[in-house]
């Protein structure tokens, strides 16, 4: 599966007073009607405790520079608090989560349904919006186990 490229992305929910983000590169385009994504979250994530109790959640799909985010928001053992200070975000009005600044594209989503596979679970979710970033930003993609800009 390494040889297969795939985006990055932020995955970032508001929970319980504080921003839970992860980078994830399972995440898919489910249905353009109604708009739906997936994103795979493992089962012992922080953030997967958070989706149990919050039902929305931000995708940013990083830019083909923000690798640093990605590798910090990915490394084991940081901080539950203030694991975002070091990143640029700003809040998305309608989930309250935070979306990475810079970012190629965000999207707010809804959980719609919740699918255990193996050691991660499956989240499929409705996209309540969509926004596209500079039109210039190009896209991260992990490939053969590294981040590699596409632009």
């Amino acid at each position: 599966m390494s040889r297969l490229p795939a985006g990055v992305v932020v995955v970032a929910v508001r929970w319980r007073g504080l921003d839970q983000a992860m980078t994830a590169s399972a995440v898919t385009s489910v249905s353009l009607d109604p708009p739906m994504l997936l994103v795979c979250v493992h089962a012992d994530a922080r953030l997967r405790d958070a989706l149990d109790d919050v039902d929305t959640w931000t995708v940013s799909v990083l830019a083909d520079d923000q690798g640093p985010v990605a590798d910090w928001l990915s490394s084991p053992g940081r901080p539950a608090i203030g694991q975002l200070d070091r990143v640029p975000h700003e809040r998305a009005p309608l989930s309250g989560a935070v979306r990475v600044r810079g970012a190629a594209a965000w999207f707010e989503c809804r959980t719609a349904q919740v699918v255990p596979a193996g050691d991660h679970d499956v989240v499929l979710a409705r996209v309540l919006a969509a926004h596209e970033g500079e039109p210039d930003a190009g896209s991260l993609v992990h490939l053969r186990r590294r981040l590699r800009p596409l632009r």
